[in-house]
């Protein structure tokens, strides 16, 4: 026992501190970690073990929060790449740390805003991008190089992200300086969200290139950032969001070993976003299982053998199915309970969701109130100032037992579905019968039962549910940011050179004939200003559609 706490002390002084006051609210002094006296002896210490070494239960840095605190990550797009650009300034002077991009259900699909399959729906969700023209609008003003910038899209990632280079490029930006995310991760869509352009096989490519391309060019870059949150938001349980997450990530872990990629060079680059639900001490030790459980299979199954390889960072959003239309007051409350638990957790950055989002896209205010909850968190409650303040509790410590537990039983039945044994064949045969979605709808549907009998309450909808609050006024997105969104888009299409377009979408279909990677030619199709639309639809006429299969 005091063998390890003497390796973190090391550590820990050895790390940066944030200038801060590390006492109490009343002035008490209290030490940067706690855990067991020196001479105690605790069964199964090893897997709690110290902030900053394997297993990295505690977290995966010595000083935890005191060395640098959570990153303040608000989600935000709306409307067009203008209005959106507006509310990112607004986010950074108030004291948001990065920048991440919600996009409109036509660039999460691949379309463009003029395409009619786009009516009614551009600017609506997210943020509408047609061309790389609107990511120079997008970030006009915000240096690339300075702000890392997070990217919620998976289907149409690698063109999108092609043109934010394309962006950074005309910033005069030195593209292996960039850092951030983005989200890339297609097995989630074919087990949640549902947004692909194609089949599970050529989206995979897709990703091994991106995976290959950033490791040579964007260091700093994370290409594929694992998502459970829209699998949580979907219905599953804790366990399986854990569970079905962390598979997805070693499957694009074996991705890129087949790939050639070094292993210890490559994971670090990886990152994970989950759900921050309402259930507190669920979420505590769902993320620290997490950490536990990937830094074992890194290390014993894929032969990591770097500390930085085996260390999982992961990003929260806190849990909007938890938001309610009704008392949408209570919201508030939710989110900050939910961002309490993610940096109990040990997130590495957080967005924390607007009372207003069950709704429609938040209003400043309520956006405004988001990012004041964070700020709170961090500046007033003293839970920055000790790490992993709830390890060894007997409770937390059996529920991260237990959620492992699951987690571990849910991987061996996806390995059993591999014709190869591996998790990849595993998740892809589980996509193509449904046994990802089945898993979740019953899940679901027991969740549904519990609250139509009682036995689950939700304030203001199945219980307490008399209310004297006033309706909300909520963000309306104006029918004319889509008509002017489709007039720009028809002049962009009149002023470039047309013909360089149709070569550079030649040479891309050329080369996705081969075995060539394709971030090159798609990146030179962005310098031309071919659409997103124009990508993905040559892609799409190579490939073909994908339809999952159907379930009664």
């Amino acid at each position: 026992m005091d063998a390890g706490r003497k390796r973190w002390q090391r550590s820990y002084d050895e790390a940066a501190k944030r200038d801060a006051d590390f006492t109490t609210l009343s002035g008490l002094e209290i030490a940067p970690v706690y855990g067991p006296p020196p001479d105690a002896v605790v069964p199964g210490m090893e897997r709690i073990g110290w902030p900053g070494e394997f297993p990295f239960t505690r977290g995966i840095h010595a000083s935890g929060y005191r060395g640098k605190p959570w990153t303040i990550r608000q989600f935000s797009g709306f409307g067009n790449a203008r209005q959106t650009n507006e509310r990112y300034h607004m986010l950074l002077r108030g004291g948001g740390t990065g920048l991440s991009v919600a996009f409109d259900m036509p660039t999460l699909m691949g379309r463009d805003s003029d395409d009619p399959r786009s009516l009614g729906e551009v600017g609506h969700c997210g943020v509408a991008i047609d061309s790389a023209a609107d990511l120079d609008v997008l970030f006009d003003g915000i240096p690339l190089e300075q702000v890392t910038t997070s990217m919620t899209i998976s289907g149409p990632a690698i063109p999108v992200f092609c043109m934010y280079l394309v962006a950074a490029e005309r910033q005069g930006a030195e593209i292996s300086r960039l850092d951030g995310t983005l989200q890339t991760d297609i097995f989630k869509e074919y087990i949640a969200q549902k947004e692909w352009l194609f089949g599970p096989r050529p989206h995979l490519r897709l990703i091994g290139d991106l995976m290959a391309y950033c490791a040579r060019h964007v260091p700093r870059y994370k290409p594929l950032s694992v998502s459970g949150y829209h699998i949580r938001e979907a219905g599953a349980t804790a366990a399986q969001e854990l569970a079905f997450t962390l598979a997805d990530g070693f499957g694009y872990v074996e991705l890129g070993m087949s790939r050639g990629l070094d292993v210890d060079e490559f994971a670090p680059r990886l990152s994970f976003f989950f759900d921050a639900h309402i259930d507190f001490f669920e979420e505590i030790a769902k993320f620290r299982a997490a950490r536990r459980i990937w830094a074992r299979w890194l290390r014993d199954v894929y032969g990591a053998r770097t500390e930085r390889a085996q260390c999982l960072r992961f990003h929260t959003q806190t849990a909007g199915v938890s938001l309610t239309a009704q008392q949408p007051g209570n919201n508030v409350v939710r989110t900050a309970v939910e961002a309490l638990a993610a940096v109990l957790g040990g997130t590495n950055s957080l967005h924390t969701n607007a009372l207003d989002e069950v709704l429609a896209l938040p209003s400043e205010a309520a956006a405004e109130t988001a990012l004041r909850t964070q700020q709170v968190l961090m500046e007033e409650t003293g839970v920055a100032n000790v790490i992993d303040p709830l390890g060894g509790s007997w409770y937390v410590e059996a529920l991260t037992d237990r959620l492992e537990s699951e987690a571990e039983a849910i991987f061996a039945q996806i390995r059993q579905m591999s014709p190869d044994g591996s998790m990849t064949g595993g998740i892809l045969a589980g996509i193509e019968d449904g046994w990802f979605t089945g898993e979740i709808a019953e899940a679901s549907f027991a969740y549904q039962q519990k609250l139509e009998k009682g036995e689950k309450k939700i304030v203001g909808v199945n219980t307490h549910t008399d209310a004297v609050a006033n309706p909300l006024q909520i963000l309306r997105i104006s029918p004319e940011v889509e008509r002017e969104q489709v007039r720009a888009l028809g002049r962009r299409r009149a002023e470039r050179d047309n013909k360089a377009v149709d070569a550079a979408l030649a040479a891309l279909l050329a080369a996705a004939r081969t075995d060539a990677n394709l971030v090159p030619p798609i990146l030179n199709a962005a310098r031309a200003e071919a659409t997103l639309g124009e990508i993905c639809g040559a892609l799409r006429g190579e490939w073909g559609a994908y339809a999952e299969p159907a379930a009664f």
